[in-house]
């Protein structure tokens, strides 16, 4: 009899989902947030340095992470291929994370110093001329750009206020940090520091 009150209410039920959703996720989310594990970084976990950081923004920007994820699970097949499995103290500096497991291409997240700097800048110009069978597109237009030093110092003052612990020297030698470079030496100093700070669990 009850049970068909609720159904024929459908206000009453609408609002008894999304209390039960929201027991749900407390649940589930709340412990989470006092795990030391999550919630703070893992050792040798060190924010990005300036050049490293406007890396990452342009990794986001041109939509690498829709084809490569940045999350080994814990199963033999990935470690094997890829390394040791991610852990959630590694990307604690990261917002937003790169987890994920949609992978058109490879996990990038111990891709950091398996190939040179010169391999990564020929395969950022023409995939194909080292991947013959990536559908990966190409991106020549980063060579030609350079990184906008003036609003580097904005992004870690932002970020310290989200707590990345940049002091206040990092945040004054930021715009000097990556004043000349081009996006592509961006791009490719983020990919060659993705998961170097753990290679001794290889």
């Amino acid at each position: 009899m009850k049970h068909s009150i609720v159904e024929t209410k459908i206000g009453l039920m609408g609002a008894l989902i999304v209390l039960v959703i929201s027991i749900g996720g407390l649940v589930e989310i709340v412990p989470l947030m006092f795990d030391r594990e999550i919630v703070e970084p893992a050792d040798g976990i060190e924010p990005h340095p300036p050049l490293v950081l406007e890396g990452r923004d342009i990794y986001i920007r041109e939509g690498c992470y829709n084809c490569h994820s940045q999350m080994i699970r814990p199963f033999r097949a990935e470690t094997e291929r890829y390394g040791h499995y991610s852990l959630a103290g590694e990307s604690v500096y990261d917002r937003p994370f790169q987890f994920g497991s949609k992978r058109t291409g490879p996990d990038l997240a111990r891709v950091g110093g398996r190939y040179s700097d010169e391999w990564h800048r020929l395969h950022l110009l023409r995939p194909q001329d080292l991947v013959p069978e990536s559908n990966m597109p190409a991106y020549p237009w980063l060579e030609e750009r350079y990184v906008d030093h003036t609003r580097t110092a904005r992004k870690l003052r932002a970020l310290r206020l989200l707590g990345h612990p940049y002091s206040d020297e990092d945040i004054e030698g930021a715009a000097d940090a990556v004043e000349g470079y081009t996006e592509m030496e961006a791009l490719i100093a983020y990919l060659q520091s993705l998961g170097t700070n753990i290679q001794g669990r290889r």
